[in-house]
């Protein structure tokens, strides 16, 4: 009689210190990442603007952007080229090219600016962008912000007002992108 009791006691037993445990674990994560740092990795860039064949990149680039038909396609390729653009300038800075990773920077919030009114011309065509989409784009907004004060903190005091326009396209993006 006491081994029909036993077996029940267990099982409530360990689902009673399990749960917590999971819960504990879900916690924690959700905490990481509201940290500062935006988890999100950038692709690399290849060749950057100051190599002298970037010109076939960027010639490469515009064929593809120009091909590519499907709104939800298009906004994964403006997402990598805006991406990588922003890579690139976070290199560039590195590397003491401050004028020319402030020029790439813009380009890149320059694509991704066309990103909301893609995601709304699809969505009123009837095929609504996933949620992952949708996730990544916010990320991907996010982490130029990060670079985007980075260069506003490496530039000299002349460039400052170039990066504060290239802030303002970000956010622009950024409420664009929330309001959909």
């Amino acid at each position: 009689m006491t081994k029909k009791f036993i077996v029940p006691i267990l099982i409530a037993a360990i689902l009673f210190l399990t749960l917590p445990i999971f819960y504990l674990a879900n916690y924690s994560q959700t905490i990481s990442l509201d940290e500062k740092e935006t988890v999100y990795e950038l692709p690399y860039p290849g060749i950057l603007p100051d190599h002298p064949h970037y010109f076939f990149k960027v010639v490469r680039d515009r064929i593809w952007a120009f091909s590519t038909r499907d709104n939800l396609k298009k906004v994964d390729v403006y997402i990598l080229f805006s991406d990588k653009r922003a890579k690139m300038a976070q290199a560039l800075s590195n590397k003491g090219k401050i004028d020319l990773a402030i020029s790439t920077m813009s380009k890149s919030e320059k694509y991704f600016l066309k990103i909301p009114s893609l995601l709304k011309d699809s969505k009123e065509q009837g095929v609504a962008p996933s949620q992952e989409l949708l996730d990544e784009a916010k990320a991907s907004n996010n982490k130029h912000k990060e670079i985007i004060q980075e260069l506003l903190k490496k530039a000299p005091e002349g460039e400052q007002n170039r990066i504060t326009e290239i802030m303002k396209i970000n956010e622009t993006s950024q409420k664009l992108l929330e309001d959909l």
